[in-house]
């Protein structure tokens, strides 16, 4: 699970490829180490390989999955350590970190989930044989990925008033609630620039890969064997998704559709989708969750770089760990002209309100505790979590719901669109 990216010019990570790294003992050389792919200035490891490969078994037998020919397991998980690589190597400049403490939160909230107490996550990640240590780093390292396909992929993404009004007067709109589906996909990718033969071949593809899934080939086997989609090592899985979340050729496909039910292909600007709905619940939702927080901004301006904010927004942090007054130092130093004046208080907040960085980090924070200090596109923040709260669903609260699920919708199209393109872009050269 472990991954190591060194930073290399690519004539020097070049030269590392060709070299075997091995150590002598008793005048036997044995290997150690080697490259299996260049990527930019980072490379991939042999031993990062096997330990993806052996994690990704794992799992597929824990869900008792048939496993896939060894080769094609192998080029699937290759080539998400390549996409992971080009983010994490992005993520690193771009300035993004993940602190011990947003570390320990997350660590904490996957052990929740699991009912169990972290030491008790802890001892149970050993007793299936992994390194705690390689796990917590691995965590880190998707925290990072998450962070930078966020910053990114919503800085692509618009939602105009237009957009809102011609949502909530659709047919989906009108609903005020929609049902949610458990669902499992299958993408056989397009090139952007796909001739009408390259098309057509992955249409036939699609084709036969839904029949022989009509006649009972293994879904989450094929979705190893075939997907090309960001979750197709685990099988295919999606969760929970609502139908106005989805691209519209994909929730259109959906409508009506029974639990265990396969949609045939479907045409998207990314390829061909097969969907397997696994579950559907809900359709009436009347209460949403509130959040009421306070923070304090800091941002460049004339007199301060971007460098002295973030230095200063650190020393402001410390300053509220020691103990002084969180309003009086939002008052005095707090660059939003809106909440400085009350303390940084923003009132009842929930999600579509904020920019995701600063819902991410809020969802975060439990009542009464401070953030760690971070960055969106307004500047530097910490914030603190005064209260949670259930309440009723009024207007003003489904126009907002619309927003998001506007940018949910255009997130997942823009995120494959981004993930070719920087994989396009990238040098990449696969040792064999």
């Amino acid at each position: 699970m472990s991954k190591m990216i060194f930073k290399l010019g690519k004539r020097a990570a070049a030269t590392l490829a060709g070299t075997l790294l091995s150590l002598s003992v008793s005048a036997q050389e044995i290997p150690l180490d080697r490259v299996v792919a260049i990527v930019n200035d980072g490379i991939v490891l042999q031993s990062e390989l096997n330990t993806r490969i052996n994690l990704v078994r794992d799992q597929l037998q824990q869900r008792s999955t048939q496993m896939p020919q060894y080769d094609i397991l192998r080029k699937q998980v290759l080539e998400r350590l390549i996409l992971d690589s080009l983010q994490l190597q992005l993520a690193e400049q771009r300035g993004i970190r993940v602190s011990d403490r947003q570390l320990a939160m997350a660590l904490e909230n996957i052990a929740r989930q699991n009912n169990l107490t972290l030491d008790q996550f802890r001892e149970a990640v050993i007793a299936e044989g992994q390194n705690f240590d390689t796990f917590r780093e691995q965590i880190r390292r998707e925290l990072m990925i998450t962070q930078v396909q966020r910053s990114v992929v919503n800085s692509r993404i618009r939602v105009t008033e237009q957009d809102l009004r011609n949502y909530l007067e659709s047919e989906e709109g009108k609903a005020s609630s929609n049902a949610e589906y458990n669902l499992s996909n299958i993408l056989l990718a397009v090139p952007t620039q796909a001739t009408p033969a390259m098309i057509q071949d992955a249409q036939q593809k699609a084709a036969q890969l839904y029949e022989d899934l009509k006649a009972g080939e293994d879904f989450a086997q094929a979705a190893i064997s075939y997907s090309n989609a960001p979750n197709a090592l685990k099988g295919g899985e999606l969760g929970w998704r609502k139908i106005n979340e989805l691209p519209v050729q994909l929730s259109n496909a959906l409508k009506n559709q029974p639990v265990g039910t396969l949609t045939p292909p479907i045409r998207t600007p990314g390829g061909f989708h097969i969907l397997k709905v696994n579950g559907k619940r809900g359709g009436d939702t009347v209460l949403i969750e509130q959040t009421k927080v306070r923070h304090i901004l800091l941002k460049p301006t004339e007199i301060r770089n971007a460098e002295q904010s973030r230095l200063k927004i650190y020393e402001l942090a410390e300053r509220l760990r020691q103990g002084e007054d969180f309003a009086q130092l939002a008052r005095e130093y707090s660059d939003d002209p809106g909440s400085g004046s009350e303390g940084g208080s923003l009132g009842w907040t929930q999600d579509g309100q904020m920019v995701p960085e600063f819902e991410q980090t809020m969802n975060a924070t439990p009542v009464g505790e401070l953030s760690e200090p971070f960055r969106t596109q307004f500047g530097w923040h910490i914030l603190q979590v005064e209260g949670r709260r259930t309440q009723d669903v009024g207007e003003k609260v489904i126009e907002n719901q619309a927003r998001n699920s506007i940018r949910k919708r255009r997130f997942n199209e823009e995120l494959e669109n981004w993930l070719r393109e920087i994989h396009s872009q990238a040098y990449i050269e696969i040792k064999e």
